[in-house]
């Protein structure tokens, strides 16, 4: 007589296999018979309140808060529009290189020394000389232009 080729390992297995379908169908069946057929679109809308949460009431229209296109700021806020600033500026001419082009200003106010460059110049300057100027930024910082000798 030989053995059974089914050995009882197997026969758990089986059983084990089949007793996951039969759940996995009931399951099934619990979810269609309590799934609620049709629902309106009104039950599926989430709304979010003033703090930001999830609710499935709709907001109250008389909490309503309008908000003005102008007064939303995505970015840095305007400046108000200050008043107009002297640009001239007044200093002593601390070096200059004729044969290079360049030198430097002492702002006599600020005591800054501001970078010029011989394109920047209406007058031609000398070490110690007194200037009236103006500054733009440059790449590398702070330039003086419009250069004059003043009197």
């Amino acid at each position: 007589m030989s053995k059974s080729q089914e050995t009882w390992n197997k026969k758990e297995a089986e059983k084990k296999r089949a007793k996951k379908k039969q759940d996995k169908e009931q399951k099934k069946e619990e979810r269609k018979a309590n799934a609620k057929e049709g629902s309106s679109f009104e039950d599926m809308l989430a709304y979010v309140d003033e703090y930001g949460n999830i609710t499935s009431t709709p907001p109250d229209p008389m909490k309503k808060i309008v908000v003005k296109e102008e007064d939303i700021q995505i970015a840095i806020p305007k400046h108000a529009d200050l008043a107009p600033v002297d640009t001239v500026r007044k200093g002593i001419v601390t070096f200059f290189n004729d044969s290079k082009g360049y030198g430097f200003i002492k702002d006599t106010d600020t005591q800054e020394s501001i970078f010029v460059h011989i394109n920047g110049l209406i007058d031609s300057i000398k070490e110690n000389n007194k200037v009236t100027f103006e500054v733009e930024m440059g790449p590398k910082g702070p330039n003086a232009i419009a250069v004059k000798l003043s009197k």
